[in-house]
């Protein structure tokens, strides 16, 4: 009895810490997001090489998701917290100087290292959440870790809309100061949390979830795991609809067809898109105690679907308020499809998660594909790619609740 009030006890300190996590490494997705704007509306850039931003900042779940699940294995996941804070507190820095000197290709990098650091917190952070607790719980308390996650994302374009989308200024000490508030408030929360997670770092020695025992990189025996890969894939198709949306949605809203407002308007209203999200995710927690998380999924994911071809097919503000309300309905599927896809055998949960992390580079292709499509069929027909991306979480979802794997 007393060891289980100790591991409970460990479960709810865990949860506190990882809510600022979450929240800043949403914070940081909806603030890069809003560079795709800025390079195509501020900067004249067509679509595809906007969106090289997106390509840049998540492909480094596809370079680095294996290394780094083996370094977690080696030294913990609150060592990896503090390796994976540390790294993106540096890489904001970086990005800031990069652009002081107006060097896309260093910004690039830049987005790349930042991501890397992200990378080291989806593989812990979420793993360790869904181990320490008990299974049972685990949609639920992801769901609503993934909802402080959608505070960041509502938080910075209405807070960093005003200075990214702004017209540049010429003088490059200005043109870093155009930018840096936003991303010097991230580097002091993520200092302060890289701080917290160091001074935890035994927390979990007493649940032995440290350093799990026993772990390897075993590809044969994860790809011969239907559902895990299944799930890889539908996070793959999810993170490419939802970054590709994300990040085309101001492009969208401006359009004189639908809403046409100014940038910086436009910027403020896609924080209704991701809180959406916040909404759905704290609902979802609470809902998931009573329903299948399969069945929630996949009519969350045939929503975004139709709301998705919905805003490709007609114009007005009805097509601007549906490709919004697709932020509704993105709102429980990361958190549902990891729990759904991940091994129930502890032994392969890093390694699982490894893969799962990998998958994330969907929104690295998918936007990058999404944005060729625009530059050549026009913005609101590109929008066919992320609603079949859609349909490929919900068939995901319905060989789920026929346990069809």
């Amino acid at each position: 009895m007393a060891a289980a009030a100790n591991t409970d006890l460990i479960a709810a300190r865990l949860f506190r810490l990882s809510i600022g996590v979450f929240f800043v490494g949403g914070f940081l997705s909806s603030l890069i997001s809003l560079f795709v704007p800025r390079m195509t509306l501020v900067y004249g850039l067509d679509y595809a090489r906007a969106l090289l931003v997106q390509l840049a900042f998540h492909l480094s779940y596809l370079l680095f998701a294996l290394p780094i699940g083996m370094t977690i294995i080696r030294i913990g996941y609150m060592r990896s917290a503090v390796v994976g804070l540390t790294i993106m507190t540096l890489s904001c820095g970086l990005f800031l100087w990069s652009h002081g000197l107006h060097s896309y290709a260093l910004l690039l990098f830049s987005l790349l290292s930042l991501s890397a650091g992200i990378t080291f917190l989806q593989i812990a952070a979420n793993t360790v959440v869904a181990v320490v607790g008990g299974a049972g719980g685990a949609a639920s308390r992801l769901n609503l870790l993934q909802a402080f996650n959608s505070v960041g994302t509502v938080a910075a374009p209405l807070v960093g809309a005003a200075f990214i989308l702004k017209s540049p200024t010429a003088a490059r000490h200005a043109a870093l100061m155009d930018i840096a508030p936003p991303f010097l408030f991230a580097i002091c929360v993520l200092a302060t949390l890289a701080l917290a997670f160091l001074l935890h770092r035994n927390l979990l020695a007493p649940v032995g979830s440290a350093q799990p025992a026993g772990v390897r990189m075993d590809w044969t025996t994860l790809l011969a795991d239907r559902r895990l890969v299944a799930g890889a894939l539908a996070i793959f198709a999810y993170t490419g609809a939802e970054v590709a949306i994300g990040a085309l949605l101001v492009n969208y809203l401006v359009q004189p067809q639908i809403f046409g407002i100014g940038s910086v308007a436009a910027a403020r209203l896609v924080s209704l898109y991701w809180a959406g999200a916040m909404i759905g995710r704290l609902c979802g927690a609470f809902a998931m105690r009573r329903l299948s998380p399969a069945i929630m999924l996949m009519g969350a994911a045939v929503g975004a679907a139709l709301l998705t071809l919905l805003a490709a097919t007609v114009q007005g503000i009805g097509a601007g308020l549906a490709l919004l309300a697709v932020g509704l309905c993105n709102s429980i599927m990361y958190p549902t499809i990891y729990v759904l896809a991940l091994p129930a055998d502890p032994r392969l949960a890093t390694p699982g998660a490894t893969l799962l992390c990998m998958a994330v580079v969907g929104g690295a292709i998918v936007p990058l594909l999404t944005g060729m499509l625009a530059d050549q069929l026009g913005l609101a027909a590109s929008l066919a790619l992320p609603a079949g991306c859609y349909l490929g979480v919900a068939a995901f979802a319905r060989r789920c609740r026929g346990s069809g794997f």
